[in-house]
This record gives structure tokens, sequence and C-alpha cells, in this order.
């Protein structure tokens, strides 16, 4: 059941109140860093693989298909088995999903000139910005978007694999565009599903996983935000 912050810090004393204030931000603040920081991570690893080289004579292997699956992979494992692992093999399997994320996505820097590159991903950071902080501070319960939003995703998948065959231009166009609108709305409704999981007094593991899924779920919509944007205005190589 949601917690209902405000009648929290209207039902205990002064106190409490600052534990309870004190704690949450504290809280928001650990799953921002770890969202940067892997965020961070994977821009590092990406722009190293494509100037080292490694990307190149990675893609021209059979292995490439093992960088590009494995970051789904360790995304599933890490939501499915977070809460029979420990703190420490959680945050692990995060910063190891952040690297390899980063090596599947060095090839963008072979497809798109680098300041469109940074051009898009301050527009994407100041975007996603926005949308967090609408979630973060609005009053309106954003529930009712969620199965509406999780179609839109699904919808996205499955045109993006079928456009790997039909090679589309318009079909890519058109999910970009849905991309957009399907991000943006996550940011918001995840950073308000976030807000709420934060318990008074809960420490330890169970917080610092919660911690680790929360930046987790900002990062997906971060990164997919970032990409869909890139198609949609990334500058191509000649």
């Amino acid at each position: 059941m949601p917690i209902d912050l405000n009648s929290m810090r209207n039902s205990r004393p002064p106190l409490a109140q600052a534990g309870v204030d004190t704690g949450f931000r504290d809280y928001i603040r650990a799953i921002y860093t770890y969202m940067a920081g892997g965020l961070a991570l994977t821009g590092v690893v990406a722009y190293y693989a494509f100037s080292t080289g490694f990307y190149l004579a990675i893609a021209r292997t059979p292995l490439i298909w093992l960088v590009m699956l494995a970051p789904l992979g360790m995304v599933m494992f890490l939501s499915f088995r977070i809460e029979k692992m420990s703190l420490v093999t959680a945050q692990t399997t995060y910063w190891i999903y952040a690297a390899l994320m980063g090596l599947s996505l060095a090839g963008i820097f072979m497809m798109y000139t680098g300041q469109s590159i940074a051009r898009v991903f301050f527009i994407s950071a100041g975007t996603f910005g926005a949308m967090s902080l609408y979630g973060y501070t609005t009053k309106s319960d954003l529930t009712r978007w969620g199965s509406f939003l999780f179609m839109g995703l699904i919808g996205v998948i499955i045109a993006s694999v079928v456009n790997i065959f039909l090679k589309s231009s318009a079909v890519q166009f058109a999910v970009s565009v849905i991309g957009v609108l399907v991000f943006v709305g996550l940011t918001a409704y995840d950073t308000q599903k976030i807000k709420e999981l934060y318990v008074y007094a809960e420490a330890g593991d169970t917080q610092g996983k919660k911690v680790v899924m929360g930046a987790l779920r900002l990062y997906l919509d971060f990164i997919n935000l970032f990409l869909m944007l890139l198609r949609l205005f990334g500058g191509r190589r000649n």
C-alpha cells in the first residue's frame, strides 16, 4: 500500500518528522547517485570500446550477439532475483550491467557524430530532469498511466523487432516518436513509484535493494529516452 508521506509528517512529533525527512532525502539522493554513476560508467565504457577499436573487433564476430543480449539478461536477472540476493551482489550486478550496456552502445559512436551525441544527451538530460521533477512533486496519482505506458512499451518493442527485418525509415520514425512519449511518461511514473516505496525507519539490505532497483528503473528510462531522441535528432556520420 502506498505510503502517504504528508499524513505521516503531520501525525509525527517534530523529531520523528525530521527523521523521516532526513531518511527520505538520503534515500532519494542515493537513487540518483547510483543512476548517475551507472550512466557515467556506461558512457566511459562505450567511448573506450569505440576509441580503442575493441567494439569494432567484436562486431566482426558472432560475439556481438552476446554483447547485445547480455545487458537484457542481466537486467532480467537483477529484476527477478534481487529479493534473494545480498545487497553487495545486487550492487555488483547493477555495475556490471551498466558496463555491459556501455559496451553494447559503443556502436552509436560509429553511426552518429560526437557533437550530435553530446547534444542529444543534454536534451535527454533536460527532458528527463523535468519529467522526474514532475513525478516527484505532482499531487496527481500517476498510477492510471501504468497500463497505458506498459502497452506502449510492448508496442515499441514489437515494432522495433519487426523493423529489424522491414528496415523501414517510416516505421523507425514512428517508433522513435512513440518511444519518446512512452519513456517521458515512464520517467514521471517511475519517479512517483520510487517515492512511494520509501518506508520510514526501513534500513539495511532492504532499503539498499530499493535504492538499486530505483536507480535501475530511472537508468533504463534515461537510456531509452536518449536512444529514441538520438534516432530522431542524431547527426549521422557520412
